[in-house]
């Protein structure tokens, strides 16, 4: 009997620790901009996009299958907020730029159109809240005061 007992504790007892979790999503927050230098970075050049379509997406790290999928738009700062309804600790995730708002500035930035995140509570993070790098897409044309802008950043060639 006491075997039994142990046997149901065990099972039981993890069970219990992670039920105060079920449905209580993360939220994946960040910010959408455009280079308007076109130099790969953001300057005080930058504006943020409102109306940006961004996606998390989660693969299977073995598959590479997608796994999970859901998307937010940017609100009139450019920032987004995602809500996950489930733990992807299994997952390897990225919030990912999907659509611009603005026709003058709709190329990825290759190498800053994605961001990784960690959606998981499994890593010892208490918040709900999980921040992910900000993400840009390029103007088709610079601006014509982006020199003056990058000299302050020390890019502009002499």
């Amino acid at each position: 009997m006491a075997k039994l007992l142990v046997l149901f504790a065990l099972c039981l007892l993890p069970t219990i620790a992670t039920a105060r979790f079920v449905g209580n999503p993360l939220l994946v927050t960040g910010k959408v901009y455009c280079d308007t230098c076109r130099c790969g970075y953001e300057t005080d050049a930058s504006k943020y996009l409102a109306g940006a379509l961004v996606k998390i997406v989660c693969k299977d790290r073995y598959t590479s299958q997608v796994t999970y999928e859901v998307e937010g738009v940017t609100d009139s700062t450019g920032t987004y907020n995602i809500l996950v309804q489930s733990d992807r600790g299994d997952d390897a995730c990225d919030a990912v730029l999907a659509k611009s708002s603005d026709p003058e500035c709709s190329t990825p930035n290759l190498g800053r159109d994605k961001a990784r995140v960690i959606l998981t509570r499994n890593n010892g993070m208490i918040s709900d809240a999980r921040y992910a790098n900000a993400m840009g897409f390029l103007q088709d044309v610079p601006l014509a005061s982006c020199p003056q802008i990058l000299q302050k950043y020390q890019e502009a060639e002499d």
